[in-house]
């Protein structure tokens, strides 16, 4: 009987992101005749990109029932680390020390919240003032410049239709986390652990294993959208992509990550960035003022939210 209640609950959220979803594309295909165009649609999935891999990062550690705040301070601090060392020795040293760098701040995450027992809120706020406080030491409050230009290819349209090939980083990631969540031990992990964590125990399940990991993917997927963001100015600084780790939770809880753990998909999690971003594309296109923006999106993000504890509450 549980089961049933659960997968009802589920479905309910499928259908429920889905349909929003589909009504909101309908609505602006027949309010705007620029809407379908390919240069819109390439534009909406560019300015996907990052908030998209973010959501990705965030959803992980969620759905572990634990939160992850310092994502936009470690895309800042992995981007600079990725700059300085792509002048210094190329391109591929530079990838590599960006999404290591990631990891390793990462790693620092999962250890406070494990092993120093502080509240994943509370260490990731404040792990996130530290990291940007170290980039600010390194850049001097600088903007600080690439030298190579290569770095500009994830910012550059691809032969296909313009699509930019940040798009296709995004795509990957997508397919590959949403494989890890939904198709390997580590994800049952991720949704057993935050589910219920001494149930998890008792079956065996490291929960400290599960939580470090998950802070790491999170960190090395937040070092990648910090690349995305360097590379279309060939630049970073301390303040690079602040506030996108907000716009990206409140994506995976519009695609029914429960703010709990045990529940959430990087495929709704995804659809949840489209749905902001197809409401921002809207007013642009139909000329709405941009004020009633910021409403619609909390007022959606709370009923995302209300749902989930609603659902919950039927459950038990």
């Amino acid at each position: 009987m549980a089961e049933h209640k659960g997968l009802l609950r589920q479905r309910s959220r499928d259908f429920g992101i889905v349909f929003a979803a589909v009504v909101l594309v309908v609505v602006l295909s027949l309010s705007t005749s620029t809407f379908l165009s390919v240069a819109n649609m390439v534009n909406l999935l560019d300015q996907i990109i990052v908030v998209g891999i973010l959501a990705c990062a965030v959803t992980v550690p969620m759905i572990a029932g634990v939160f992850d705040l310092s994502m936009s301070a470690i895309a800042a601090l992995s981007a600079i680390i990725a700059i300085h060392t792509i002048n210094a020795f190329g391109l591929p040293a530079g990838l590599l020390a960006s999404v290591g760098t990631g990891a390793l701040l990462g790693l620092f995450n999962g250890v406070m919240v494990t092993y120093a027992r502080v509240n994943s809120f509370i260490a990731t706020l404040a792990s996130s003032m530290v990291f940007v406080g170290l980039a600010t030491v390194i850049t001097d409050g600088q903007i600080v410049k690439s030298d190579d230009a290569s770095l500009q290819l994830l910012s550059r349209p691809s032969g296909f239709l313009g699509i930019t090939w940040g798009t296709y980083v995004f795509i990957a990631i997508a397919i590959l986390t949403g494989i890890l969540i939904a198709k390997t031990i580590y994800g049952r992990a991720l949704y057993a652990v935050g589910g219920n964590a001494a149930a998890a125990t008792l079956s065996g399940i490291s929960v400290v294993r599960t939580h470090i990991t998950a802070f790491m993917i999170s960190g090395a997927l937040s070092a990648v959208a910090g690349l995305v963001l360097a590379s279309r100015a060939l630049s970073a600084q301390p303040a690079t992509g602040q506030g996108l780790e907000f716009t990206a939770i409140a994506a995976a809880v519009i695609g029914g990550v429960s703010l709990n753990g045990g529940a959430g998909a990087i495929w709704r999690s995804v659809l949840g960035v489209f749905l902001l971003q197809l409401i921002g594309n809207g007013f642009n296109l139909l000329g709405a003022p941009t004020i009633f923006q910021k409403v619609v999106q909390g007022a959606l993000i709370l009923f995302a939210v209300s749902l989930d504890q609603f659902l919950r509450a039927r459950d038990t």
